[in-house]
C-alpha cells in the first residue's frame, strides 16, 4: 500500500539532491570565473545568489521529505510550503529590483518580512521533522524528551518571528531575550542528546523471562508448551509427567508413543492445581496433566 507513495517521494529526494549539488557547482564556478577574470558585476552576483537560494531550498526540502510518508506528514508538507514561500520571496528580492539588495523592489519591506518569517518557519519545521524520525521509539524518556524539544523549537521560532512581524514592538525587553535563551538551550540540548540517547537505548535488550526446564529427552513441542505454562504464573505446585507408563487410552502418552520416556516438570498456581485435581477425578495428577497437554497440542 505504501509503495506507490514512496516512489514519488524517492524521486523528489533525488531531484532535491541534484538541485543542491548543481547549485553549489554553479555558484563555485561563478566565483572562480570572477576571481580569475577580474569581473564580478551585478549579474554575476544575482546568479550566485540564485544558486545559493536553490541550494538552501533543496536542503530544507530534503528535511521535510523525510516525514511525508509518515503519520506526521502534515508537518512535512507545511515545511515544504514554507520553503517555497521563502525561496520565492528571496528570488523576488534578488531579481525584482534594479540594484541587487538595494530594496528597490520592496518599498514597504513586506517581501523582506515574508522572507524572514517563512525562513524561520521552514528552518524550524526542518529541525522538527528530522527529530520526528525518532517518534516511533517506545522508550518513555525518548518520547518525553522529544515532546520537550519540539515545544522548545516552537517557542524559539515564535520568539524570533514576533519581532519581525511587529517591527520590533515585541521583543524590546531584556527578559524577552533571556527566556529566548532558555528555550534555545533546551532546544540545543534535546537536539544533541536525543539521537545519542536513542542509539544507546537501541542497543539494550530486555532480559529473557525465565522458562521451565525439561529433560534432554523431551520433544521440542512438549518443551515449548511446558515453558509457556510455567512462565504464565508463579510456582506454587509441581506436576510431574509419566516417565514410562504406556498409553492408557484416555489421552496419556507413554514410552510406547514415541519409543522414549518423557519427563516434564510444570510449575502451576494453586487455582490451576485445584482444577487439575478436579479434572483428574481420582486419577494420578501427572496423567491428567499429560492428557490436557496432549489435547492442547493436538488442537493447537
Amino acid at each position: 500500500m505504501t509503495a506507490p507513495a514512496a516512489s514519488p517521494v524517492r524521486g523528489a529526494r533525488r531531484a532535491m539532491i541534484v538541485a543542491v549539488v548543481a547549485s553549489l557547482l554553479v555558484a563555485s564556478l561563478c566565483g572562480i570565473v570572477a576571481l580569475l577574470g577580474g569581473g564580478f558585476g551585478d549579474l554575476q552576483a544575482r546568479i550566485v545568489a540564485t544558486t545559493l537560494i536553490v541550494a538552501a531550498f533543496g536542503t530544507s526540502a530534503l528535511c521535510h521529505l523525510a516525514v511525508v510518508t509518515r503519520a506526521v506528514r502534515a508537518l512535512g508538507f507545511a515545511g515544504l510550503a514554507a520553503s517555497v514561500v521563502a525561496a520565492g520571496a528571496a528570488l523576488w528580492l534578488v531579481w525584482g529590483g534594479d540594484g541587487l539588495f538595494e530594496g528597490e523592489g520592496d518599498g514597504d519591506g513586506s517581501v523582506l518580512k515574508t522572507l524572514l518569517v517563512a525562513t524561520i518557519v521552514a528552518i524550524s519545521l526542518a529541525h522538527a521533522n528530522l527529530l520526528l524520525l525518532l517518534a516511533g521509539r517506545r522508550r518513555t524518556v525518548i518520547r518525553a524528551g522529544l515532546g520537550l524539544t519540539l515545544a522548545a523549537i516552537a517557542v524559539v521560532a515564535t520568539m524570533l518571528a514576533l519581532p519581525v512581524i511587529t517591527d520590533g514592538a515585541v521583543g524590546d525587553s531584556e527578559w524577552y531575550w533571556r527566556w529566548f535563551g532558555v528555550a534555545g538551550i533546551v532546544d540545543a540540548l534535546g537536539t544533541i542528546a536525543l539521537p545519542v540517547l536513542a542509539l544507546v537505548l537501541r542497543g539494550r535488550r530486555p532480559e529473557p523471562a525465565p522458562t521451565a526446564t525439561a529433560s534432554p529427552t523431551a520433544s521440542p513441542t512438549a518443551s515449548a508448551a511446558a515453558s509457556a505454562a510455567a512462565s504464565a504464573a508463579a510456582p506454587t505446585a509441581v506436576v510431574t509427567g509419566s516417565d514410562g507408563a504406556r498409553d492408557d487410552g484416555a489421552g496419556t502418552p507413554g514410552a510406547g508413543a514415541d519409543g522414549a520416556p518423557v519427563r516434564i516438570v510444570l510449575d502451576l498456581p494453586a487455582d490451576l492445581v485445584a482444577r487439575l485435581d478436579a479434572a483428574a477425578d481420582g486419577q494420578a495428577r501427572d496423567a491428567a496433566a499429560l492428557r490436557v497437554l496432549r489435547n492442547a497440542l493436538v488442537q493447537g
